[in-house]
Formats: structure tokens, C-alpha cells, sequence
């Protein structure tokens, strides 16, 4: 399962490094490992992987690809990172808040 999310063009991007202190923020250890194909965060003791996009350390799309095996499950913990730095989910239904 996945999860998009991201942030109105309304808004100034963040940094990755803002993106990673909001994850230490709600308790999760995130490694930023980046590639010549796209940029990972990955947290400590969990299969759970954040794909961000990012220009030059800036950014405002990720996708949460979500591992089922996963205990205890990051999943409340990222999107609420990802909601205190105002960014929004995305689905079939269009965008909501989140948490």
C-alpha cells in the first residue's frame, strides 16, 4: 500500500532536513539516503520507506510505501510528521489533512 502526500504550491517548500526532524520529533529514526535515481528515507526497525522527491534539498511530494509486516506500525506517527509540517494526503477522492 501507498500513501501520497504533499505540499500546496501555495507554500514555500521544506528541506529534507525539515522533513527529518519531523520524523525524529514523533519518536522515529529516519536515515535520508540519497541516490542518483531519487531520494529514500528510511526508519530505523522498520521495511516502511518514504520516496521524496527533492530538487537540490528541497521538497513537497513524498509517497509512504507502506511494509504489511510492520509492528509497531509508523504509519500514525509519519503522517502526523507530515501534517505538522502542513502537508496534505492525497487520494482517489482528492486531497485531505492530515493528523
Amino acid at each position: 500500500m501507498e500513501t501520497v502526500v504533499h505540499l500546496p504550491e501555495s507554500e514555500d517548500p521544506c528541506t529534507i532536513r525539515d522533513v527529518l526532524d519531523a520524523l525524529r520529533k514523533q519518536k522515529l529514526e529516519p536515515r535520508h539516503d540519497a541516490k542518483n535515481w531519487g531520494d529514500w528515507i528510511h526508519l530505523e526497525g522498520c521495511r516502511t520507506v518514504i520516496s521524496i522527491e527533492s530538487m537540490r534539498g528541497l521538497t513537497r511530494a513524498a509517497t509512504i510505501e507502506h511494509a504489511e509486516d510492520d509492528s509497531p506500525d509508523p504509519t500514525p506517527a509519519i503522517l502526523k510528521a507530515f501534517g505538522k509540517l502542513g502537508w496534505y494526503g492525497m487520494d482517489e477522492d482528492g486531497e485531505y489533512q492530515l493528523d
